[in-house]
């Protein structure tokens, strides 16, 4: 099960990614050109922080069934010097669980401005936020604090 659960996890990423790269876009064109915010719009903001949601639920599951973070927590002690465990343990889950907050935070705000200026201002601010949490807290092949594949 933790295999599998990993391997959604590591897809998951992508859509998380490519939601929130997308609602950006969106939300700095509809707020440079002063475009109106349309239902697509709104149905971007939302469909990004439910992505980010069940990506959360993946990674909730992961975190569960984890057997670097169950050693890392049995040992707290000694693996806080090594930084593989202790990004897996403690950095990831808490700069993601920032991130999805930012991201749900962000999007309950820009639904409920008065003008669809400040609400995409609002996307684009907030999501902007989070996305830079999120680059900084995926394990990437060239990140120095752990490093995974691409793909599972």
């Amino acid at each position: 099960m933790y295999q599998t659960l990993l391997v959604g996890h590591s897809f998951m990423r992508w859509l998380v990614l490519l939601s929130l790269l997308y609602s950006i876009f969106i939300a700095y064109k509809g707020y440079s050109q002063k475009l109106p915010f349309t239902k697509k719009a709104n149905l971007l903001r939302h469909w990004t922080a439910t992505i980010a949601h069940i990506q959360l639920l993946f990674g909730i599951l992961v975190y569960l069934q984890s057997p670097i973070v169950k050693y890392f927590w049995r040992n707290y002690k000694e693996e806080f010097q090594n930084l593989d465990a202790s990004f897996f343990g403690l950095i990831h889950i808490v700069l993601m669980l920032v991130a999805i907050i930012i991201i749900t935070i962000g999007s309950a705000l820009a639904k409920r401005k008065l003008s669809d200026q400040q609400k995409f201002k609002t996307m684009l601010v907030w999501f902007s936020i989070a996305l830079i949490i999120i680059f900084i807290a995926i394990p990437w092949p060239f990140s120095p604090l752990a490093n995974r594949p691409y793909f599972r």
